[in-house]
């Protein structure tokens, strides 16, 4: 069982999960400064300046490491279908939460469509890939700025009116920063290995990075239990 454990850890590229790291970083002190605004009302604005740009860098990070990463997993379209579903679990949750803006399309349901995607995204040259990548880029600048009467196209980033969420990442720019992650795996890492000459394996890291999604699931409920907790004993 040991000799498994470090053999595990040798396998695992220390810059992936290091890069990951980071995005849970960014992503749990986003979403407290969210929280802390919301639900307690602590001015800190998260929509625009330094606090927006930590949430968008955190999703951005998330996205391309998923793109990376689904090239060392033997059946993303399972775990594609596996992070949907929690995806799914988490619009049913949100929506007795807050029915005026809960999380139709989030993260979740993004990175669950775009693994199962990977299959076929994988298969294409690099070159028509990267053009994909950038038309599906500016396409969602232009989409956002489209507004239509129909909820069924949210998928893809055309809106409707009044639309609000607590979390929305469509189709259309953001499988642009996965397919990115895509070509990375194909041109650096189709062989399993780091990039770099050394080793910079911490524990800590590791095991955040192997469990992203336990911790992505459980991070807000605990935030939020903290913050109803420190209330009851304030």
């Amino acid at each position: 069982m040991k000799a498994g454990s470090e053999a595990s850890k040798k396998n695992r590229i220390w810059e992936i999960d290091l890069i990951r790291f980071i995005a849970i970083v960014l992503m749990v002190t986003f979403h407290l400064v969210y929280d802390l605004n919301e639900f307690v009302g602590v001015n800190v604005e998260y929509e625009f300046g330094f606090w927006y740009y930590v949430g968008a860098i955190s999703a951005i990070l998330f996205i391309f490491i998923s793109g990376i990463s689904s090239g060392f997993s033997r059946s993303t379209f399972k775990r594609g279908l596996k992070v949907l579903g929690f995806g799914m679990l988490i619009t049913i949750v949100t929506y007795f939460f807050d029915s005026s803006q809960y999380i139709r399309f989030g993260i979740l349901h993004f990175l669950g469509v775009a693994m199962m995607l990977f299959p076929l995204l994988k298969k294409i040259n690099n070159w028509l890939l990267l053009v994909i990548g950038v038309f599906a880029f500016i396409a969602g600048k232009y989409i956002e700025t489209i507004t239509l009467n129909t909820f069924l196209l949210l998928p893809f980033g055309f809106m409707y009116r009044g639309f609000a969420s607590m979390d929305y990442y469509p189709i259309f720019p953001y499988i642009a920063y996965f397919i990115l992650g895509i070509l990375c795996y194909k041109l650096f890492y189709y062989k399993g290995k780091s990039l770099f000459g050394f080793n910079f394996n911490i524990n800590l890291v590791q095991v955040v990075g192997k469990h992203s999604l336990i911790i992505y699931l459980l991070h807000q409920p605990m935030i939020l239990s903290s913050i109803y907790l420190f209330g009851l004993i304030k």
